[in-house]
């Protein structure tokens, strides 16, 4: 969850290069799963580790920017709260994987 005055900051941002127009939920939305396309793309055909991740982290850190920047886009314009829809999501989660059942184990892991 990002905080208030970085939130405000890109609602500037957005609103001074007038492109709320074109950021309609469906628009929002394909530009997030682009950008989390892009974070996965650096994983693609290798696992990188120690170096090799200290190579691909610059790169990283700007997808999960993007991929920030548009879900707080489309979280602002849906009225959608991050913070309590997480909060919700973990609690299903905790009913759905109770520890018991899932500790230690991939099999369970939520999607």
């Amino acid at each position: 969850m990002l905080p208030t005055e970085l939130i405000d900051e890109l609602m500037r941002f957005r609103a001074e290069r007038d492109w709320e127009q074109f950021h309609t939920p469906r628009n929002l939305a394909i530009s997030l799963s682009l950008e989390a396309s892009e974070v996965l793309e650096l994983f693609q055909w290798r696992d990188p580790r120690g170096e090799a991740m200290q190579e691909v982290l610059p790169r990283l850190r700007d997808e999960i920017a993007d991929v920030a920047v548009y879900l707080t886009y489309l979280c602002r314009d849906l009225d959608i709260d991050l913070e309590q829809a997480v909060r919700s999501k973990m609690e299903q989660n905790r009913q759905k994987y109770p520890v018991a059942l899932s500790k230690g184990s991939a099999r369970n892991t939520p999607n």
